[in-house]
């Protein structure tokens, strides 16, 4: 740990743009770096009505769970529930149903 706080030290204490070539920008790939594709999760942001809000946030207070992680919970046994029956969904844009689910081999 003394060696990385007096490296640490060091490069703030040094000119270290003698490290840097000006005239070649490097690429994450350069380094053997890459980003992912997508994120583990995403950010969403969603209105609720305020009566089903406060009962979220009162139950999930009495499960001891933050009310986000209770509404991740909810929303993912739904999901799991509708995929698991195979239950037809109805598209609004198209007006027909659509069978949601895993295909049976």
């Amino acid at each position: 740990m003394e060696k990385n706080q007096s490296e640490i030290t060091d490069y703030d204490e040094t000119d270290t743009t003698h490290f840097i070539n000006p005239t070649r920008s490097l690429r994450l790939s350069d380094l053997g770096l890459r980003l992912p594709k997508e994120g583990v999760t995403k950010v969403i942001s969603i209105r609720l009505p305020t009566k089903l809000y406060k009962n979220i946030k009162a139950i999930s207070t009495e499960m001891d769970m933050p009310y986000q992680g209770y509404i991740k919970y909810l929303l993912n046994e739904g999901v799991e529930r509708t995929l698991r029956l195979g239950k037809p969904i109805q598209s609004k844009k198209a007006g027909q149903k659509v069978k949601v689910g895993i295909k049976a081999g």
